[in-house]
């Protein structure tokens, strides 16, 4: 019964993760610029992880030495979403969402590159599997013309988690219970957003309530909801598993996109999609 929750946890955490573009691109149509959007996302979701955390009677306390690696983490965590939301205004939010779940497929490759990890001929079938799927999506279905400037932005926004997560397991900040080290993520990633904003652009309203539900629910489904299944389901089934699971994402991402805002689908999106999960999926279980 704890591995079949902890499967149901893993797959609660992707689909949810999945269902980004289905509340940021409504805020986007409706004009409201990615770094606002992110903006509100992290401050509804530090409050509500602040709530949780006072509930389950969680300790706020950290050491002064913890405050310079979590300042690095939510640097990289903020990299990575803004990247991806950028990414959103180049191409379908179905692709840029597979795209970014490259991020187990560059961490692998930064771990063979710089921290001496072992090299494998199934790593570098992953590679190639990626690298090969990543061409598939690249192309415009209508003109047939690489994307360059989206693809680079959306890689960006995936090496952006996948230093998140290789800084995690190198520094004793990463020892930190989960929901924890997730608040303070959001905590000074909320700040740095707010001086980003205050600084280069206006920090825009939220004008309307259609605006603030979706920001609401931008900040708990695919943010709270999906950072604690993964720590529930990792508890239970262990981080391959849940790995292996996040394959809902992409797939998650896709159909919305596909079924609610009219994206193409196209053979070689179907190739391109199926030969990224196929990669991570090796790095994965041959980890």
């Amino acid at each position: 019964m704890n591995k079949f929750n902890g499967i149901l946890y893993g797959l609660l955490s992707s689909a949810s993760f999945g269902l980004i573009p289905l509340f940021t691109l409504p805020l986007m149509w409706q004009g409201m610029e990615f770094g606002s959007i992110l903006l509100y996302r992290f401050i509804f979701a530090t409050i509500a992880l602040a709530f949780i955390m006072l509930i389950s009677k969680e300790s706020f306390k950290i050491k002064r030495e913890d405050i310079f690696p979590l300042c690095i983490l939510s640097f990289l965590y903020l990299i990575s979403a803004l990247f991806l939301f950028w990414g959103y205004e180049f191409m379908p939010s179905g692709i840029a969402t597979t795209i970014h779940f490259m991020y187990p497929v560059l961490t692998t490759i930064i771990m063979m590159s710089f921290f001496g990890e072992k090299k494998s001929i199934w790593r570098f079938i992953a590679i190639i599997l990626a690298v090969t799927g990543v061409y598939f999506l690249s192309h415009k279905s209508d003109s047939g013309e690489v994307d360059w400037l989206g693809i680079i932005i959306v890689l960006l926004s995936g090496l952006g988690y996948a230093l998140y997560l290789i800084t995690i397991g190198q520094l004793k900040v990463g020892m930190m219970k989960g929901i924890k080290l997730t608040f303070y993520v959001f905590l000074i990633g909320s700040l740095f957003l707010f001086i980003g904003n205050s600084t280069l652009s206006n920090i825009q309203p939220i004008s309307n309530w259609d605006m603030a539900g979706n920001l609401a629910m931008l900040a708990l489904v695919p943010t709270v909801i999906s950072n604690l299944a993964l720590v529930r389901a990792i508890k239970s089934i262990g981080s391959t598993l849940t790995s292996v699971l996040g394959a809902m994402e992409p797939v998650t991402a896709v159909c919305v996109g596909i079924a609610l805002f009219h994206e193409p689908l196209s053979v070689g999106i179907v190739i391109g999609v199926a030969l990224i999960i196929s990669a991570v999926t090796v790095i994965i279980l041959k980890h």
